[in-house]
């Protein structure tokens, strides 16, 4: 199991907000078959790599349009594999950490 955190950030818009389109790469997330958390700074994509990565590059893709000529993809990648790891599991960690 991965976790993934991509950033789709489009160049160019004239505009300093680019969440409307930001949402263009996060609803091609509501047609696949993937757990997702979409952040403030990120949305992060939780399953097999192999499903993954496909779907980023169809976020990347769903930003460009005839005004937006240029994109900028950021992707980390947590790919464990001696445990089964979940972006929930990493955040009860963490969190018992914090109340120690």
């Amino acid at each position: 199991m991965a976790i993934v955190m991509i950033n789709v950030i489009p160049l160019g818009t004239g505009n300093s907000s680019v969440s409307q389109y930001v949402a263009r790469a996060v609803k091609i997330l509501e047609k696949e078959k993937v757990s997702y958390e979409a952040t403030p700074m990120g949305t992060a994509l939780e399953g097999d790599l192999d499903d993954i990565l496909p779907i980023c590059r169809k976020m990347h893709e769903a930003v460009f349009s005839d005004e937006i000529g240029r994109v900028y993809t950021v992707m980390s990648i947590d790919d464990r594999r001696d445990k089964k790891g979940t972006m929930r599991g990493k955040m009860e960690a963490l969190n018992k950490e914090l109340a120690k």
